[in-house]
């Protein structure tokens, strides 16, 4: 029996890793084709029916690219960079909350808090191994603001989980049967969705890839299958930050067409975003986390703490 359970376990979560592999690849189709249209023109259109061929036949290019070695890189460290973080990108969806055939992390915040904390590390390492000025100054800015983001997507979470007092994410789904959290707490959910921008390095955060200055930033020495495992971490965030704000803010998650719809929009908005913003100060961008959305952070936990405190000493009373 445990056999046939450990079995169902792997064949769930390699059916899962597929599902967000293909889902990344046409996430780069969808946001070459939204881009496109935006700048009025018509984006990809020639491999197969509207270019629907295309993202295969851009994995096919990278990963059959020539590997450029570099001499003065710290050679380990910089190819391993990238593997660690596509690996820590597809080990978040371990705590999707799946209803069969898969593990249901009763911690799955914490687990999602601290695989974030580590994927800084693959950043830093990407951008001071490869022995380039711009790819060092990109790693050192995209660490700053992350882990800057990171405190107030933190501070953010508490409140919502002293709503619901559990770590699942199941749990949130029963809580907001009657009404979406996003409506109870607007501001600290568009809070939660810009920090979320900041967190994948998206437009108008995205400082780690700042072309004007940096060339390409932490990942300009990279080529071929090393920028293709980059690219799909980035765009497998994406798909999972999307999820995990409609598990938190908008209705939970529930297997239907209506989850599906939220989850294609949200990545819409993603791409919508970087088509029409423009690239923030990065002075701003600082104090955007440390002066707005913490103090909002602050006040929105410290407001929930003293409300289910009042219920809960009304509760004794009763």
């Amino acid at each position: 029996m445990m056999i046939t359970d450990l079995y169902n376990i792997i064949i769930g979560i390699l059916i899962l890793l597929i599902g967000v592999l293909i889902g990344v690849a046409f996430l780069t189709l969808l946001e070459r084709k939204v881009l496109g249209y935006i700048q009025i023109r018509k984006g990809p259109n020639k491999m197969g029916m509207m270019g629907i061929l295309q993202p295969f036949c851009d994995a096919i290019k990278l990963f059959t690219k020539e590997q450029v070695y570099l001499n003065y890189s710290n050679y380990f460290s910089f190819y391993i960079s990238p593997i660690i973080s596509f690996t820590l990108s597809l080990m978040i969806w371990m705590m999707m909350p799946y209803m069969f055939n898969m593990i249901v992390f009763n911690l799955g915040i914490l687990f999602f808090l601290c695989c974030t904390s580590i994927g800084v590390y693959t950043m830093l390492i990407a951008g001071w191994s490869s022995n380039s000025n711009y790819s060092l100054l990109g790693g050192m800015r995209a660490v700053a603001q992350t882990i800057s983001y990171e405190v107030s997507l933190s501070l953010i979470l508490m409140s919502s989980i002293i709503l619901i007092m559990n770590f699942n994410m199941i749990k949130f789904y029963e809580y907001q049967f009657l009404i979406w959290f996003m409506f109870m707490m607007l501001p600290l959910s568009m809070c939660f969705l810009s920090s979320l921008m900041a967190e994948t390095n998206r437009t108008p955060f995205d400082f780690a890839e700042g072309e004007s200055e940096l060339v390409s930033g932490f990942n300009t020495e990279y080529s071929s299958g090393s920028f293709a495992l980059i690219f799909l971490a980035e765009y497998s965030s994406i798909l999972f930050m999307s999820l995990l704000f409609i598990i938190i803010y908008m209705g939970g998650y529930d297997l239907n067409l209506m989850f599906y719809l939220k989850l294609v929009f949200l990545s819409f908005f993603f791409i919508w975003v970087r088509g029409t913003l423009p690239r923030y100060r990065y002075d701003k961008l600082m104090y955007l986390c440390w002066k707005s959305y913490l103090p909002v952070s602050l006040n929105y936990l410290m407001f929930f703490m003293g409300l289910k405190m009042i219920l809960i000493y009304k509760m004794i009373l009763v």
